[in-house]
């Protein structure tokens, strides 16, 4: 039997909206019941990551860190090795050091076998900015926001395969996984205005028309692109109906689910986790650049 899909969440005891570092967060909006409702969407989640076959290790809630809960930003993962995440602005700086010691804890199992640092003045928020994609066999980079240009050198040297840039355009879609799915049938959803011309050349070289499912303003500000693919389940926000058709004439199921309190911080069920088992299936690895 294939080895059940493992995934990283955070406890939601201590998220909240507090300060503004994308055009999503409100402080002034949160109200105390979103805590409650954030409590319950992400127990949601957790719920049906395991229905799908996953297991989830949970990180603990640290007072001050209110975005933890978006693991996705950890660092990115593939073939047991972790090259852990720098963060650009100061209000999630702190998080490093609370994901070195989750880290060094899941290497001590044996669920990660090395962990890798950036270099000096190199930013990389992790698998939000660079998404995996098994069937093409490469990495998808956002850069332009949160990760420099230099991360892309990075990546590409750490795990010793392709790394194709995408530069994002807007302070909205912050990071790849906001505006980019790869899907396992082949097909990508995104948003096309996150990304400047030259990025789209380059999606749209990469993957046939057939492949692309354009998502609309109103699908990508539901936060529905940032979603969780395993195999034909796609399990994300609340879904416009206009993007549940999309998907499922592909046939794809959708699981939704409420994740409001945590869309006001400007993430949702991709942000949420971070996939650990993640392989390059043995696909032949590029020479590390110098």
């Amino acid at each position: 039997m294939a080895p059940r899909p493992r995934f990283l969440m955070t406890d939601p005891s201590c998220f909240d909206v507090c300060y503004q570092i994308n055009p999503w967060m409100a402080p002034t909006a949160w109200r105390p019941e979103h805590l409650a409702a954030a409590k319950t969407a992400s127990a949601t989640l957790k719920a049906a990551l395991q229905a799908a076959g996953g297991q989830v290790e949970t990180v603990g809630a640290v007072r001050g860190l209110p975005d933890l809960v978006f693991p996705a930003n950890a660092a990115v993962v593939l073939d047991g090795k972790a090259l852990l995440a720098r963060f650009r602005h100061p209000e999630r700086q702190g998080e490093e050091a609370v994901f070195r010691s989750v880290f060094t804890r899941l290497q001590a199992r044996g669920v990660i076998g090395e962990i890798v640092d950036l270099p000096d003045g190199v930013l990389q928020e992790g698998a939000g900015d660079a998404i995996w994609d098994l069937g093409r066999g490469l990495f998808w980079a956002g850069h332009g926001q949160r990760s420099t240009r230099a991360s892309i050198a990075a990546i590409r040297r750490t795990f010793g395969q392709e790394v194709v840039a995408l530069e994002l355009a807007s302070d909205r879609f912050y990071h790849l996984d906001t505006c980019f799915c790869p899907l396992a049938g082949g097909e990508v959803l995104y948003y096309p205005p996150a990304f400047t011309p030259e990025a789209l050349v380059v999606i749209r070289d990469r993957i046939p028309a057939a492949q692309r499912i354009e998502a609309s303003a109103q699908e990508a500000a539901a936060f529905c692109v940032n979603a969780v693919n395993l195999g034909d389940q796609l399990i994300m926000a609340r879904a416009p109906a206009s993007l549940r058709a999309k998907l499922e004439a592909r046939g794809y199921r959708l699981t939704q689910i409420d994740l409001d309190p945590f869309i006001l911080s400007g993430g949702a069920a991709y942000c949420m986790t971070l996939r650990l088992d993640r392989t390059s299936d043995a696909r032949p690895a590029i020479l590390a650049a110098e």
